[in-house]
């Protein structure tokens, strides 16, 4: 029995960190498929399988500006194509006379004086906010089985109980999504980024409201930029349509420029 003792304490201990190790497993999977089924459900409260095959969007309305949390006077007229995975059309003012384009990874701007680059760092934080939008999130990161999804419990969000689900790329990027506990719909959509040249890190957050379905898609109809917690954008929708037949050249910003009248 003495020598029988020591080594079944030996058999205990050597098991105990593989016992703990499978509970922390069981634990992380259990929130992985809570988060997953939440984000499954916002997909549903979209429009289900007609979300994910939506060929385009055309949004018009207003946009606000603030600076420093305060709004700007007026708004600008704009009109945004978008076209999933990566072709986006912002046409601006009531004339429609200052046309951008984001295709792949390249941004140009259409203007009476002809095509040029719009510049960098506008170009940088577009392609942020596509690569981090709610779309990519469900029709790239969650495919990816290297993807980390952890959810987050209950929120409040603009006066709703929201469910919080963060999901962390192979990359390690995240993106944090809030949906409304009883319609799933998302309310808030936010990220992180580290400024390249002064390294401090940014917040940038998409808020939505004002909800109306166009064609069976539930669509916001107020959607509010932050950075860092702080209003940067206000974007008052007046229009939706979806699944429009488009010219074979709307993406085209040579073609764009041959049409603008000097």
């Amino acid at each position: 029995m003495r020598k029988v003792l020591p080594v079944a304490l030996a058999v205990l201990a050597l098991m105990a960190p593989h016992a703990a190790r499978t509970q922390t497993d069981d634990a992380a999977a259990k929130n992985a498929a809570q988060a997953r089924a939440a984000l499954n459900a916002m997909v549903r409260a979209l429009g289900g399988q007609a979300w994910l095959n939506m060929q385009n969007m055309e949004r018009e309305g207003h946009v606000a500006g603030f600076f420093q949390g305060n709004p700007d006077p007026g708004t600008t007229e704009y009109f945004e194509f978008h076209q999933w995975p990566d072709h986006d059309r912002v046409e601006l003012t009531s004339h429609r006379d200052v046309v951008e384009f984001y295709v792949g990874r390249q941004g140009f701007e259409v203007t009476y004086r002809g095509k040029k680059p719009v510049d960098k760092d506008t170009v940088d934080d577009y392609l942020r906010r596509r690569d981090h939008s709610i779309e990519t999130a469900v029709k790239v990161w969650m495919k990816d089985p290297n993807t980390i999804l952890i959810y987050e419990g209950q929120r409040l969000a603009e006066r709703h109980l929201a469910e919080q689900v963060t999901l962390i790329s192979p990359e390690n990027e995240a993106i944090t999504i809030l949906m409304d506990e009883q319609t799933h719909l998302p309310l808030q959509r936010s990220f992180q980024w580290r400024d390249p040249e002064y390294h401090d890190k940014n917040t940038d957050t998409e808020e939505y409201d004002d909800y109306h379905t166009i064609d069976g898609f539930p669509t916001p109809f107020t959607i509010t930029r932050l950075k860092n917690g702080e209003p940067f954008r206000q974007y008052f929708v007046s229009h939706v349509k979806y699944n429009q037949d488009l010219p074979t050249d709307f993406w085209d910003a040579d073609a764009e420029a041959r049409k603008v009248k000097r």
